[in-house]
């Protein structure tokens, strides 16, 4: 995905700074800007995989609920302006831009990074506007995480957690999950259920509130599902097993925040999120595009395909980032498609492709190299029925662009 100009221009030259853990730098910014996020009720969602899905969850729930939202989440899956908005939509460039302009003033001399700046605009942005409530995804982690110098929390969520980034985040769930957990600052905190019985363990010690689980999946489909849970029947358009989970976990922060429950079962059913278990048709095919990328996020893909995909018919199509677990990942999806394509990621942290090929044809006997997404997909549109793009979201736009040629 290419960005340039508008918003993305007023914050681009801190991009060069790269990753910059800490705290406060960011609250400096935010000091210069005088303090945006106090005028805001902010949920602050962690975790390592479903964090997008319970932001999204929670902000459809809020915008039913008649709540003016502003919502933070990353990455960036088909545009950069999906990543901030209100009431649910994509906020106007130029108005993003003007509020990104000054936050990029604001951090003048502090060699801060381009999510630092993004941070702070966002905030600024929602305070500005109007907005009751902000929600707020990590980046990464959240002890270190820009998003986590905001002192003043209505809620923290914590979604399922799994080994990622251990370079920066510890390099045991444990570890992780200690992590996460600093952003839990004089707050409630809700955790979804989707945990190992480690990480379980160690957040019974910090008082926060597990949800339940899902009890019944009544309905399951390639374009959403109902379940049961509390008592009561759900729909979501979200499919996938872990879905039900993630809304859990939103359903239980709405009702701690005393939303109208008319308002969550309209949030709920209203969510939707692309590059999550997504699908397209077009001259027959059905493609699959997913951001899975560490194996937890694969067990859900590999659900799916199990349950609704016939693997003589079925390719798949795999990039990944340097820092992934290419083996685990690709393992999942053994003997669930009939072939696999590895690809470069066209991004500076791509792995490199005889380490992505390696895996592949360490699980499938039919593996290939392919230049980029696109090669891939024209090889292999007509000859399979069914097609997944998965690995990571950098892949997922190039993808994207080729089928919505198709349709």
């Amino acid at each position: 995905m290419i960005y340039s100009g508008g918003a993305f221009g007023a914050v681009q030259k801190f991009y060069k700074n790269g990753i910059k853990p800490g705290l406060e730098r960011e609250r400096e910014i935010l000091k210069r800007l005088s303090f945006p996020e106090k005028r805001l009720k902010i949920i602050h969602v962690a975790g390592t995989n479903g964090k997008g899905s319970v932001c999204e969850y929670l902000t459809q729930i809020l915008v039913a609920a008649g709540k003016r939202t502003g919502t933070f989440q990353t990455p960036a899956v088909y545009s950069y302006l999906e990543q901030f908005k209100l009431n649910g939509k994509p906020f106007d460039d130029l108005t993003l831009k003007k509020y990104f302009e000054i936050a990029a003033d604001a951090a003048s001399g502090l060699d801060a990074s381009g999510f630092e700046v993004e941070t702070a605009g966002a905030l600024l942005a929602f305070a500005e506007s109007g907005c009751e409530y902000a929600v707020i995804e990590c980046g990464m982690g959240g002890r270190d995480d820009a998003t986590n110098a905001v002192c003043t929390k209505e809620l923290a969520v914590i979604t399922s957690i799994g080994l990622e980034h251990t370079r920066y985040l510890g390099d045991t769930l444990g570890a992780i999950a200690q992590n996460k957990a600093e952003i839990i600052k004089n707050c409630p905190a809700i955790i979804s259920a989707l945990q190992t019985e480690e990480v379980k363990e160690y957040f019974c010690g910090k008082s926060a509130i597990f949800t339940g689980e899902p009890t019944e999946i009544c309905r399951k489909g390639l374009n959403g599902q109902t379940f049961l849970y509390g008592g009561k029947v759900f729909e979501t358009k979200m499919p996938g097993c872990a879905q039900p989970y993630n809304a859990a976990a939103a359903i239980d922060a709405a009702r701690l925040l005393k939303t109208d429950e008319s308002a969550i079962y309209t949030g709920v059913k209203t969510s939707k999120l692309g590059g999550r278990l997504e699908v397209l048709r077009s001259d027959g095919v059905t493609f699959l595009l997913d951001g899975a990328h560490n194996p937890a996020s694969f067990i859900p893909l590999a659900d799916f395909l199990k349950n609704n995909f016939d693997a003589r018919h079925t390719a798949v199509i795999y990039g990944c980032l340097s820092d992934k677990d290419v083996f685990g990942c690709v393992k999942s999806l053994a003997h669930l498609a009939r072939t696999i394509t590895a690809v470069r990621p066209d991004n500076a942290r791509g792995m490199d492709e005889e380490q992505i090929i390696k895996a592949c044809r360490a699980n499938f006997e039919n593996a290939v190299l392919c230049g980029s997404v696109s090669e891939a997909l024209i090889k292999l549109a007509g000859k399979y029925k069914n097609i997944i793009v998965c690995g990571s979201f950098t892949i997922l736009w190039e993808a994207k662009q080729w089928i919505e040629k198709m349709l």
